[in-house]
């Protein structure tokens, strides 16, 4: 029953892309009818997942096809209904955000487009974790990608989208082949397109690593995982926010689910495993809060803070792998515990920032950090819900991010005594919260406080189709924060379905009522200190850093370079920092500026040469371009010969040994 109504919801919202494409291009009847519709989806998806980590039984649904490969396997367990929660509520607020975000009648040329692919990108997702054979789950990953490469590409008329869409159109792709050749070698080995678990005997650990390495490689591209995150900064800055808020949020999380998904298949997990789990996930969260810092374009700034907390949940993940090999139970409630709730607590606070500085780009027109200022005063709304997204991200109380990473550094703190490397580790975890503190900091004060620094871009609130949905997301933020003993069944159900291992529950290991308590009282004296100082101040107010200056500037204000200056300058042996700066000279200077931007070494140091250099090496095949038929089918059946040449010995030397 659950599995049909969950599938309605899939259905209903793609649906809902297909009535969007109904309509005027310049009327908007046709964008609110798929709103609701999409909406209603939304909710049909949630109550078949919340029914089934509730408890409810697994169900499944099969199809056979005439061909093994072409049956059709589906399966709502509580792994994939925990994920198709972000899915659908991401996927309902954002329907709403677009309404005015996005509006019809203002883009007439692109919003039909956009809703039908993001209708697309959500049925995709949510079939993608129901999905239990090999071949449905290729299918259903094509669909989310061919979804997200049209939604960067929205405004294809500007050349940094359609650049941002082919990178990640190439990065993608290169994940599917790999997902390809891992699924053929589970179907080697296996005998079955099912994902099923191995049998002992079925396959030796070498194998068995190198599957891992596969998947670890894939799904890490589409999760964004350092340092396979180069597609995912300019695709997250060029895509309409509401969308960026779902690929942040929610797409790149099915990286994180087609591991947590595939894992169990493999029976040998040796410690490297979750070693280099653990590696990648604190190279992940410490490089992406460092090149956030650097940033002056909000929503760059926001992706590369996707990066970091991708590294989060990485480190809680390998924690587990870690933990399972050790056999310390503890180790692996908290990890996974500690990675599946920063799952859930990311989709709420990134998706809310992306949102908060999509209304902040919608009134203000521009994404420039530098050209921002004071919109406190004019965006109350968007200011108060953009500081409450940004304590949670920096994983301090009273919010959700402090109650999932604080799983994750009780999980580091009990492995000391066995594996004291994870303690550098936990180090590693608590300089990556000071430094996107600092960043957040940079942020909220130049865009928010002060005063505003051009006429332009002064900005307005948004209407109430945008700050709905970014309330309830707030909302979503400060509940988890003051009731984690709600969630606790909930993952403590998912795990006991991920490892069938005899496990603590997580009240037993955390305190949660006191953890509760604790960020209750402090949302109590913040509520209280904001009260008193809105309504009993009597002291007379002065513009922001004015200085003692009777008539300061906003020249006079810091900038999100200045502010970052002196922690750039700290850190830039481990940046590849590009700094401009002005020549002062005679007695009446002229007008300079100071630049400072921090560049991806992957992306402008590996990936954009060596695509320059096989472009050059391709270029070398143009003499084979003859303009003649009987040319190219010389080179066909040549290329076919070298290729039977070479499979015919691996095909005889593999019948030899297996």
């Amino acid at each position: 029953m659950l599995l049909t109504i969950t599938l309605l919801g899939v259905a209903g919202f793609f649906a809902s892309g297909l009535v969007g494409m109904v309509g005027d291009r310049r009327q908007d009847w046709g964008q609110r009818l798929s709103a609701i519709i999409a909406v209603i989806s939304c909710l049909c998806g949630l109550w078949g997942a919340f029914g089934t980590l509730l408890g409810a039984p697994v169900e499944a649904f099969a199809s056979p096809g005439p061909a093994p490969a072409m049956a059709i396997n589906l399966k709502l367990g509580p792994l994939g209904a925990f994920f198709l929660v972000p899915i659908f509520l991401i996927g309902g607020l954002s329907s709403i955000y677009g309404l005015e975000y996005w509006r019809q009648s203002r883009h007439p040329r692109t919003a039909r487009k956009l809703r039908f692919c993001y209708a697309l990108l959500i049925a995709g997702m949510a079939l993608l974790v129901l999905c239990d054979n090999s071949i449905c789950f290729l299918i259903a990953w094509e669909l989310v990608a061919l979804g997200s490469f049209f939604l960067i590409a929205t405004e294809d008329q500007k050349p940094a989208s359609r650049q941002a869409a082919w990178i990640y159109l190439v990065a993608t792709h290169v994940s599917t082949l790999l997902l390809v050749v891992l699924f053929i070698l589970l179907r080697i080995f296996s005998g079955s397109f099912l994902l099923r678990p191995l049998e002992p005997g079925q396959a030796d650990v070498g194998i068995q690593t190198a599957m891992f390495l596969l998947a670890l490689t894939a799904f890490g591209i589409k999760a964004g995982m350092m340092p396979l995150h180069f597609w995912l900064p300019d695709a997250h800055a060029n895509s309409p926010s509401h969308v960026s808020a779902t690929l942040s949020g929610v797409a790149i999380k099915m990286g994180i689910f087609g591991l947590l998904r595939l894992l169990p298949l493999f029976p040998a997990r040796p410690l490297g495993w979750g070693l280099l789990v653990v590696t990648l996930g604190a190279t992940s969260a410490f490089l992406g809060v460092l090149w956030a810092i650097g940033q002056h374009d909000i929503k760059k700034l926001l992706a590369y803070h996707s990066v970091e907390n991708i590294g989060i949940i990485l480190l809680g993940l390998g924690l587990a792998l870690v933990g399972e090999t050790y056999h310390q139970p503890v180790w692996i409630v908290l990890g996974l515990g500690g990675c599946l709730l920063h799952v859930w607590n990311h989709a709420l606070f990134k998706s809310l920032l992306f949102l908060s500085a999509g209304s902040v780009i919608h009134s203000a027109r521009t994404r420039e950090i530098d050209a921002l200022g004071g919109l406190a005063k004019t965006m109350p709304i968007t200011a108060g819900l953009f500081l409450i997204a940004a304590v949670a991200i920096c994983g301090l109380p009273p919010l959700n991010g402090f109650v999932s990473e604080w799983f994750i550094y009780m999980g580091l703190l009990h492995s000391i005594s066995i594996l004291a490397i994870l303690g550098f580790v936990a180090a590693i975890l608590a300089m990556v919260g000071a430094l996107a503190a600092a960043c957040f900091t940079k942020a909220y004060g130049t865009v928010f406080l002060g005063t505003a620094r051009s006429v332009d871009h002064h900005g307005h609130e948004s209407g109430p189709a945008m700050w709905l949905p970014m309330l309830i997301l707030a909302a979503g933020c400060i509940g988890i924060g003051v009731g984690p003993a709600f969630v606790a069944p909930v993952l403590d159900h998912v795990i006991d379905h991920w490892i069938h291992l005899p496990l603590p529950p997580l009240a037993s290991l955390i305190p949660l009522q006191i953890l509760a308590l604790i960020n209750l009282i402090l949302i109590g004296a913040a509520t209280t200190g904001f009260v008193l100082q809105k309504f009993l101040r009597s002291v007379r107010t002065a513009p922001t850093w004015a200085c003692g200056y009777a008539r300061p500037s906003s020249r006079m204000q810091y900038t999100a370079a200045s502010l970052a200056q002196m922690l750039l300058g700290i850190l830039r042996p481990l940046l590849r920092q590009r700094r401009h700066t002005p020549r002062i000279s005679g007695v009446f200077a002229s007008s300079g500026e100071l630049n400072a931007h921090v560049d991806d070494p992957m992306l402008q140091d590996v990936l954009s040469p060596g695509w320059q250099s096989m472009q050059n090496l391709l270029a070398r095949g143009r003499i084979f371009q003859q303009g003649s038929i009987q040319s190219y089918l010389f080179f066909m059946l040549l290329a076919l010969l070298i290729l039977l040449l070479f499979a015919l010995p691996i095909a005889a030397l593999w019948m030899l040994l297996f």
